[in-house]
């Protein structure tokens, strides 16, 4: 069994997000005794935003550039583990209502057509079925589904939506939020997320 784990926060050692994933992870080791697991730092590693180049290589253009060549293969390999993998783990804060840029730049990398999804006369096909992901979901502010500020969640509902796009059904969100209120409710908000943790 193999995990694939990935972290977006660019706060380091004080991110919620960072604190969550990497129990997730912890929990799976115990879990899964000998499972494998690729992690990367996408804040501290990124991959490129797509390009106009990028695209070109894609449909065919040879490129000479050195570093966009290096780019491509680090995204091609984003592809294959994630193709790789059976179990994957976002490490996800929320910035301005969204996700980090490089974790969409990571994701412009494995949604590809072909591979990861496709379009068929009935509509588009996820290729991903059967693997399991879990977002650390950590943000600010909260969402309740009920509320008129519902509508500006584009982390959760996106990722959710793409995973699912791309046909990985079973997903499990273990969020602190409100983490931005103050030292008490960035704690409890903590302990509330280590217990669903411990529940897995």
């Amino acid at each position: 069994m193999q995990l694939l784990h990935l972290d977006s926060s660019v706060l380091g050692a004080d991110s919620v997000s960072r604190q969550l994933s990497m129990e997730i992870v912890a929990r799976l080791r115990t879990l899964y005794p000998g499972i494998r697991v690729m992690s990367h730092d996408l804040a501290a590693n990124p991959v490129a935003h797509l390009s106009g180049a990028h695209m070109a290589v894609r449909n065919g253009v040879v490129s000479e550039d050195p570093a966009l060549n290096a780019d491509l293969v680090k995204g091609d390999s984003y592809l294959e583990e994630l193709l790789a993998c059976d179990i994957l783990v976002l490490g996800v804060p929320m910035y301005n209502f969204s996700i980090p840029t490089s974790l969409k730049a990571w994701i412009d990398r494995i949604a590809v057509a072909g591979k990861t999804f496709r379009y068929t006369e009935a509509g588009p096909e996820g290729l991903l079925q059967g693997k399991r992901a879990f977002i650390a979901s950590a943000r600010g502010s909260v969402y309740p589904p009920d509320s008129t500020f519902a509508a500006n969640d584009h982390q959760e509902s996106y990722l959710t939506a793409l995973l699912r796009f791309l046909g990985i059904e079973d997903i499990e969100i273990v969020r602190a939020e409100g983490i931005a209120f103050g030292p008490e409710a960035r704690a409890a908000a903590v302990t509330r997320a280590l217990e669903s943790i411990a529940a897995i």
